[in-house]
């Protein structure tokens, strides 16, 4: 075996020659070189990749850092020939009827809806404490006249004796002046008869002015005191053949407020029909708290269809150039800063321009502005608080109304 072994020898190493070696070598280094570029390829290309993601991620971020807006366009009013308010309508007259002496009610007259006549009674207080009063400032009284009628026959008598110097100076003088005070205790005595018979005439409740009674807070037996602050209104009489009507005007309008404006009245309980209203007068001063004017109209209610206390819709006619033209819309793309109202529109390049407007009236979810807006503005609905002049945004496209399929 080791001789067969030692006999194949020199045949493998005659099977090895030198360019078999170098061929080997040469496979070698190609295998390296390819296996090089594979790897530059490979680091090449996860370069590439990771530089497009970053770049697609810092798009990503930069287009969610841009804010998405709804806007609104706002849509110009006709000229302000009409401007429209609510109104609370008050009686030409209207007051509540306090008992000025205290007893207990004896008896009511009139009741709620009664018309009534200026003097007219109402109803009566029994109030024997008062008759009781009277009657003894009746009995002072006639005491004090008795006593001041002897005391003016003594002092005529005392004068008497002075001019023939029968009694002294000093006597004479302490009767004349007994005398002067006993008339001073008379017409004392008689004031306070008066003020008690005044006070006695006060147990009839009577109507101040012609009206209808709008309110009874009292009946038969009740004890009633006397004054304003001790209790309720034992009745309360309104004058409504005039009536009043109480509009606040916003300060936009308040320089066409002028006495004789004409105004269309229109009631919930009157549907249909249409009142005229004359404006009378007005404050003359802007309310701080509400920046408005309040006006005062008057309507002629001889008829006594309108009721006071009622709400009405007042349709006031403003002259020809009253007013500019004004914008209605949605109160919440009002932007309340230090300097004032803004709202925030989106320019041409998508950018945020913020501009000051003066809001005329409040409808609640809607507002009217009337200064500081173009038709073409598109107004920002919603803004967020931190807005600001220059800020990219981007608008959202309106929503596509949804088709309803007819069955």
């Amino acid at each position: 075996m080791d001789q067969l072994r030692r006999s194949n020898e020199p045949e493998v190493r005659a099977a090895l020659t030198p360019s078999d070696t170098k061929g080997g070598a040469r496979q070698l280094r190609r295998a390296a070189t390819a296996l090089g570029t594979t790897a530059l390829v490979v680091v090449v290309c996860s370069a590439l990749f990771a530089h497009h993601a970053s770049a697609k991620l810092k798009e990503f971020t930069e287009a969610a850092a841009v804010i998405t807006v709804a806007t609104t366009q706002p849509a110009a009013g006709s000229q302000l020939g009409e401007l429209i308010l609510p109104g609370n309508v008050q009686a030409n007259y209207e007051a509540p009827i306090y008992a000025r002496t205290s007893g207990y009610l004896k008896r009511w007259l009139v009741d709620i809806g009664t018309p009534v006549k200026a003097g007219q009674l109402l109803a009566e207080i029994d109030s024997p404490e008062v008759d009781q009063q009277l009657r003894q400032a009746q009995a002072d009284l006639a005491t004090a006249e008795a006593n001041q009628k002897i005391a003016d026959l003594t002092a005529e008598r005392w004068r008497n004796l002075r001019a023939t110097d029968s009694v002294s100076k000093q006597e004479a003088d302490e009767k004349i002046s007994l005398a002067a005070s006993g008339d001073a205790q008379m017409q004392a005595a008689r004031a306070n008869v008066q003020r008690l018979r005044e006070l006695s005439g006060f147990e009839k409740v009577i109507a101040p002015f012609d009206g209808v009674v709008t309110a009874r807070s009292t009946d038969v037996g009740r004890l009633i005191a006397a004054g304003e602050n001790t209790g309720p209104a034992l009745f309360r009489v309104a004058d409504m053949h005039r009536l009043r009507l109480y509009v606040s005007v916003p300060q936009t309008y308040a320089a066409v407020m002028k006495p004789g404006l004409k105004a269309d009245l229109l009631f919930p309980d009157r549907p249909g029909k249409t009142y005229v209203a004359t404006l009378d007068s007005t404050s003359s001063a802007i309310d701080v708290a509400t920046r408005t004017l309040l006006a005062q109209l008057v309507i002629d209610n001889k008829n006594g269809e309108l009721l006071p206390g009622a709400y009405a819709e007042v349709h006031f006619k403003l002259p020809p150039g009253a007013g500019a033209v004004s914008y209605k819309l949605p109160a919440n793309v009002l932007l309340f800063r230090s300097d004032g109202m803004h709202v925030g529109t989106v320019d041409a390049n998508n950018r945020v321009v913020l501009k000051a407007v003066e809001v005329g009236r409040d409808y609640g979810s809607d507002v009217e502005i009337v200064h500081g807006l173009d038709t073409d503005d598109k107004v920002i609905l919603s803004p967020p608080d931190s807005l600001t002049d220059g800020l990219a945004v981007r608008v959202a496209s309106p929503a596509k109304p949804t088709r309803v399929s007819k069955s």
